[in-house]
C-alpha cells in the first residue's frame, strides 16, 4: 500500500500558507493514490523535548541493553522514525523563521536522525536508511527567496534540508516555495489570488506525473 507522511511544522493553524499547501498536496496525492494511506504528524501538538544526556545515552545503548527508562525516554523517537520508514513518500510544510526551518521541526530533527536507525557510518562514510524514498518540502516565507532575488542567499532552509535528507538517504527532493506571504499580512494581495499559482503548481505535477 503507498503511504504517505504527512507533516506540518507551522504554528499559525488555519492562517498557515504552508499548512493550506500542504493540505493540497495530500488532496491531490489522495486522488493519485486512492487505495493509499496518509500518516498526519503536526510537530506543533508532538509534545517534542530537547534531546538531553540521557536520551543521547539511551540512543547509543545497544537495543537489547537498554533498560526500561532508557526504551521510554527513546519512545517518541522511535515512533517518528517509524513513520519515516512506514510512507513511501513525505510531504513537508515547512515555513521559514528568522531564515531557517522553525525551531518544532529542528527539535524533529534531533529525534529523528540517530545512527542505526536512520543513517550509520559505514568504512568511514554516511549511509542513510531512507532509501528510495520521495519527499516535497512546501516552504512558506515572509519574503521572496527564490534563485536570483536580492536575498535569495539568507534562505538557508533549502540547503540545510537537502543536505540533511541527502544524508539520510533521500534524493529524491522537490521544494515548493511560496514566498513573499508578508504581502498578506500587510492587505497587499488577496489570500486566495496568492495562493493561486502554488495550487495550481501542486496540481500540475500530479498531472505530469
Amino acid at each position: 500500500m503507498p503511504t504517505l507522511l504527512h507533516l506540518d511544522s507551522s504554528p499559525l493553524g488555519a492562517n498557515s500558507i504552508s499548512r493550506h499547501l500542504s493540505r493540497e498536496f495530500v488532496q491531490q496525492w489522495r486522488q493519485t493514490h486512492p487505495a493509499g494511506r496518509v500518516i498526519t504528524r503536526d510537530l506543533t501538538t508532538s509534545s517534542l523535548l530537547s534531546i538531553d544526556e540521557d536520551w543521547i545515552s539511551a540512543s547509543f545503548t545497544p537495543a537489547d541493553s537498554r533498560t526500561a527508562t532508557q526504551q521510554q525516554t527513546l519512545a517518541l523517537s522511535d515512533t517518528l522514525i517509524a513513520e519515516l520508514h512506514a510512507a513511501d513518500e513525505y510531504v513537508f510544510g515547512v515555513p521559514m523563521h528568522n531564515f531557517a526551518a522553525p525551531s518544532v521541526f529542528k527539535l524533529w530533527v534531533d529525534q529523528i536522525v540517530r545512527p542505526g536507525e536512520t543513517f550509520a557510518y559505514i568504512d568511514g562514510a554516511p549511509v542513510g536508511y531512507l532509501k528510495n524514498k520521495k519527499a516535497t518540502f512546501v516552504v512558506a516565507s515572509g519574503g521572496v527567496y527564490d534563485e536570483g532575488a536580492a536575498i535569495a542567499s539568507f534562505n538557508f532552509v533549502e540547503p540545510y534540508l537537502r543536505t540533511l535528507f541527502a544524508f539520510l538517504g533521500v534524493t529524491n527532493t522537490n521544494f515548493l516555495n511560496a514566498g513573499g506571504a508578508a504581502a498578506l499580512r500587510y492587505g497587499q494581495i488577496d489570500r486566495q489570488i496568492f495562493l493561486a499559482p502554488h495550487i495550481e503548481s501542486i496540481r500540475a505535477r500530479f498531472q505530469s506525473a
